[in-house]
């Protein structure tokens, strides 16, 4: 397959750039093959897949989020999407990690200036946003360390820790579930105001370097290549490393416009569900097991799951990039997390009861794919909390500040 480039190359590096989000959704396809081809035995040894960010580098895609006039795509939440689910397709793992970077670039990336000054962010805030997408259109790796032990994913109940020092600020705390642990050039890293009640939560882009300590502790049932390793931290960044330029933006956009923290998952797992088919019906034409009507009814259900589920991602996907934050679009991004996250995990379990007991086996595709599949309702938000926001905004109540316990 041939990848659209343009001839200047990004601004920095001898890569060439690619030219627009097609080229990026082409880039993915080349490279999902693969990422399938390593997949197993990455899934095996629960290594991190270093060739595969190779490849993702190497094509353009960290800097899918970046715009054009820094030397990205300028892709939308749409073709994200669209590239997630494919990349999902490929390798789950690889995805979720790819995914765990573009909520931060697409973030920085998608946060209107308008919106951002409306906040009252200060203007040296753009340099340094400029700066980081510059970064990740020459190939820079972001993650993100946002949960931690005994807290989950809830903002609010943080206990890492920030305080001003001359020239800066000093973090110190621990992060679980940091997917890219170690592989990363940069880290999202959220923490609360010092002696802060209520919490004050901000987010920091964390250099890698001294002050980071990598804890090997991911040795999990699924997804098992994203190395989502613990991140101890003792570190002084710049005062410029305060996304924002301001503090407590953190949970304020979190329920404004909670796209990148709820459904950018959802795109990686319609993804999955897509494999699980895919292996299913390999494994099953294999075998001759295509003459049973059961099999056929089991597979044509997944199908119709998986499409529907696909349609709500890319509904919700559109919505995002006509009127973020906008309150039905908000409804949308829930709905898409809810339904990709069930999708997977059912369709992934019926397609290995269709399969049989021989799918079951250490090595067999689906067995891996029902392994990552089942993660995604776990992953914030959670299908019980997604489905909780969702009934209670159909109940003509604010999910946000109705709920008896905060979502952040």
């Amino acid at each position: 397959m041939t990848v659209s480039m343009s001839a200047a190359p990004v601004p920095g590096t001898d890569r060439p750039r690619l030219a627009d989000p097609a080229a990026a959704l082409e880039a993915a396809r080349a490279v999902a093959p693969r990422l399938a081809e390593r997949a197993a035995e990455h899934d095996r040894a629960g290594t991190f897949p270093v060739a595969d960010f190779a490849d993702l580098r190497s094509a353009g895609l960290l800097g899918l989020m970046v715009p054009q006039r820094l030397g990205g795509p300028g892709a939308g939440f749409a073709d994200y999407a669209e590239v997630a689910m494919t990349l999902g397709a490929g390798a789950g793992a690889t995805a979720l990690v790819f995914n765990m970077h573009a909520s931060v670039t697409g973030a920085l990336a998608q946060t209107p200036d308008e919106v951002a000054r409306a906040l009252g962010v200060p203007e040296s805030y753009f340099a340094m946003r400029d700066a980081a997408l510059a970064r990740s259109a020459s190939g820079a790796l972001f993650a993100v360390a946002m949960s931690e032990r005994g807290a989950g994913s809830r903002l609010s109940k943080l206990t890492t820790a920030y305080e001003p020092v001359d020239g800066g600020f000093r973090i110190r705390g621990a992060k679980t579930f940091v997917s890219g642990a170690g592989h990363a050039d940069l880290y999202l890293v959220a923490a609360r105001a010092a002696g802060s009640d209520p919490a004050v939560v901000s987010h920091f882009l964390v250099p890698a370097g001294p002050g980071l300590t990598v804890e090997r502790t991911w040795d999990s049932m699924g997804m098992r290549a994203t190395g989502s390793d613990d991140l101890h931290l003792d570190v002084v960044v710049r005062a410029d490393a305060l996304l924002g330029g301001m503090e407590g933006l953190t949970l304020l956009l979190a329920q404004v416009m909670p796209q990148w923290l709820v459904a950018s998952y959802a795109a990686v797992y319609v993804g999955v569900a897509r494999s699980a088919v895919d292996a299913a019906v390999e494994h099953l034409r294999s075998r001759g097991l295509q003459r049973l009507p059961a099999v056929r009814a089991r597979v044509g259900r997944a199908e119709a799951r998986v499409e529907a589920a696909r349609l709500a991602v890319l509904e919700a996907a559109r919505r995002v990039d006509a009127a973020a934050g906008d309150p039905q679009t908000n409804r949308w991004v829930w709905r898409a997390k809810l339904l990709a996250g069930e999708t997977a995990m059912e369709v992934a379990a019926s397609m290995l009861e269709a399969a049989g007991t021989s799918a079951t086996r250490r090595g067999a595709a689906l067995e891996r794919i029902y392994r990552d599949a089942r993660c995604g309702s776990l992953q914030p938000a959670t299908s019980d909390v997604c489905a909780d926001w969702l009934g209670t905004a159909a109940l003509g109540m604010d999910p946000e500040n109705e709920a008896e316990v905060p979502r952040w």
